[in-house]
């Protein structure tokens, strides 16, 4: 018999306690960066999101989107102003930003894991008003910071067995429409939950010490500390105080993984090494 039989036997054999682990466990994606360019990369994403689904995983998928805005700003001639590096997102800006997560990218990512056996739904932080924002910085617009999470509607659709889908549009308090930092509103929603797991798929391997090495396993004071010698800098930071933020809000652990691995969610939750930085109270 083809040795490779008995290799995906024993894989699946080690994964027992694992899938015996998070039978049932809600596992919040934020999903980005390489697992959002192709086609290819997208189903290949949707088909592991669809195998947890069918093992007893209860999934939320968050996700973001900004290469496709910007694109969309472009067509559209829409011009843009920054403060400090960041655009601000004017009225004008912010009906683009909508229609661009909760429309194209939102149903891209449905229709992917339909086409994959599973049932996926769509939805925004406007809907049963599941995330409420506050301006994060009024200098820079309709951007939100979400100061109430009701995730009723979430647990709805997972006691039917469906997938939601959540675009970062955050509703205001006097109906407004905010655009949220796609790991931002991961982190609330997962808190909210008080889910299992937080995975933030990125385009790095994990969060790495002075040497280079990647950190398997971090805690708060490990974090702080590898921020004050500034080994932890630039696009990390808000990763590493998105996911201490939904620790501290109820979340067991944080991941930081490698979206442009293959089955990258697979190995973090089913294998006995993971994938990635683990962040945890």
């Amino acid at each position: 018999m083809n040795s490779d039989w008995f290799a995906t036997a024993r894989t699946l054999s080690k994964a027992l306690p694992y899938l015996q682990r998070y039978d049932g466990a809600i596992v919040v994606i934020k999903l980005g960066g390489h697992a959002m360019s192709s086609d290819e990369a997208m189903a290949d994403f949707a088909r592991d999101v669809v195998l947890m689904s069918q093992v007893g995983v209860r999934p939320v998928i968050v996700h973001g989107g900004g290469p496709m805005i910007n694109a969309m700003l472009d067509r559209l001639g829409v011009e843009s102003t920054f403060v400090d590096g960041k655009r601000v997102t004017d009225a004008k800006t912010v009906e683009v930003v909508e229609m661009v997560l909760s429309g194209r990218v939102n149903k891209w990512i449905v229709q992917a894991i339909n086409e994959q056996g599973g049932q996926a739904v769509g939805l925004s932080g406007k809907d049963a008003n599941l995330m409420i924002c506050d301006p994060s910085h009024p200098e820079l617009g309709f951007v939100g910071e979400p100061t109430e999470v009701n995730p009723n509607l979430i647990h709805q659709l997972h006691s039917s067995d469906i997938i939601p889908v959540v675009a970062p549009i955050g509703a205001g308090r006097n109906g407004e429409t905010f655009n949220v930092n796609g790991d931002t509103a991961a982190g609330a929603i997962a808190a909210a939950l008080k889910a299992d797991r937080l995975l933030l798929l990125t385009d790095v391997d994990g969060v790495r010490d002075a040497s280079g090495q990647v950190v398997t396993e971090l805690t708060a004071d490990h974090i702080a500390k590898l921020r004050a010698e500034g080994v932890i800098a630039g696009g990390m930071i808000p990763k590493t105080e998105t996911a201490l933020g939904a620790i501290h809000g109820g979340v067991r652990a944080a991941v930081i993984l490698d979206g442009r691995a293959p089955n990258a969610c697979l190995l973090e939750l089913f294998t006995d090494h993971g994938a990635g930085s683990i962040i945890r109270p």
